[in-house]
């Protein structure tokens, strides 16, 4: 009380001084004839200059609707998104579902309880309850202190060995059981694009997937460019990739259908659009579609390669018949020059004209 009355003091000494407000925002004090316990034999009040738009601010936030519509708000803009982590469609992307679904029961059976012991503690010790003991002297219990740090400990320890167990059994680089063979795959991060490659079908394709359903696919994958990240949520484990080296990754469609591919690192302008389908096939639509390819589409070399590195954005997805062998290798070791990645503060004229459209 006494820190509020002096600073009203200094705010009367210096309006009778002849200060002036700077702003409609600012706050001031006046005199009012009804004393108060505040001052004696005057009255403070405090009187708040605000534009119409602040009122109008203030007012929407005391609205009734507006805290009912809040709720209602939140789960509209929650009904937009679609979980696809949580609807895995191969091995992999099922083990992760797995291990994240039982890390949050695990986190859970702590969290849970600390909630409702927090709820019932506020009810128990409530000032009307006249059987809660109160005892303001109470310092330490070393059996509180065992309950305290053991539940966390132990959750730890469950959740880290749950956790490092399926980790290393969802090593990327690690071969999924299968009687079938792997399908190879050779990617290739490019700014904006992705470049497959089937080495052993000789036919390369741009943002697109094509992959034949319950079979193994290892992929082989560079950059060409900045670092980026390759990830299929729905067939799972996201995987790096980087310039002059290769990262292995298995992944395996139980069963046809399309999934969503994109970059999920940011590597400059482009990144938002970079991104591809996966169509997982029958077998037999899978051969059909290699037949298809080799006999349409350019040749896949040196030049084009060069051709393709350059900067592009929003690229529809095409096919070469044909690929250069060894073309990875080219690229992986920097036989073909990289691309010339962002550059801060310069595009690509092409880039600027598509732009400004």
């Amino acid at each position: 009380m006494a820190a509020f009355g002096d600073s009203i003091s200094r705010d009367l000494e210096l309006l009778q001084a002849g200060a002036k407000p700077l702003n409609d925002g600012i706050r001031w004090y006046i005199l009012c004839p009804e004393p108060t316990a505040f001052s004696r034999g005057s009255r403070v009040c405090d009187a708040q200059h605000e534009n119409p738009l602040q009122r109008r601010f203030d007012a929407i936030l005391r609205s009734k609707w507006l805290v009912s519509a809040l709720p209602l708000a939140a789960v509209v803009l929650l009904a937009s998104c679609d979980a696809i982590v949580l609807d895995p469609k191969g091995p992999v992307g099922i083990a992760e579902n797995t291990l994240l679904i039982d890390s949050l029961a695990i986190m859970l059976a702590i969290v849970i309880p600390t909630i409702a012991a927090t709820f019932a503690f506020a009810w128990w010790f409530r000032a009307s309850n006249t059987k809660a003991t109160y005892r303001p002297e109470f310092v330490y219990s070393g059996r509180i202190e065992l309950i305290v740090w053991a539940i966390p400990v132990l959750t730890i320890m469950l959740l880290g060995g749950v956790i490092w167990i399926g980790s290393h059994d969802l090593d990327p680089s690690k071969p999924l059981a299968s009687k079938t063979p792997p399908l190879e795959v050779q990617v290739v991060s490019l700014d904006w694009k992705w470049l497959f490659i089937y080495p052993n079908q000789s036919v390369a394709s741009v943002n697109l997937l094509v992959v034949p359903a319950g079979v193994p696919i290892h992929f082989s994958l560079t950059s060409a460019s900045v670092m980026s990240a390759f990830f299929i949520p729905q067939l799972g484990s996201m995987i790096y990739t980087m310039n002059g080296m290769t990262t292995q990754l298995n992944l395996r469609a139980d069963a046809p259908g399309t999934f969503h591919g994109l970059a999920s690192h940011y590597s400059g302008d482009g990144f938002s659009d970079m991104h591809f389908d996966v169509q997982a096939v029958p077998a037999e639509r899978f051969a059909a579609w290699i037949d298809a390819t080799r006999n349409s589409g350019p040749t896949l070399d040196a030049e084009s390669y060069v051709a393709l590195s350059r900067q592009s954005m929003n690229i529809s997805p095409f096919t070469f018949g044909a690929v250069e062998p060894e073309l990875y290798q080219q690229i992986v070791t920097q036989q073909l020059p990289p691309g010339p990645g962002p550059q801060a503060g310069l595009l690509d004229p092409i880039l600027c004209l598509r732009m400004e459209r």
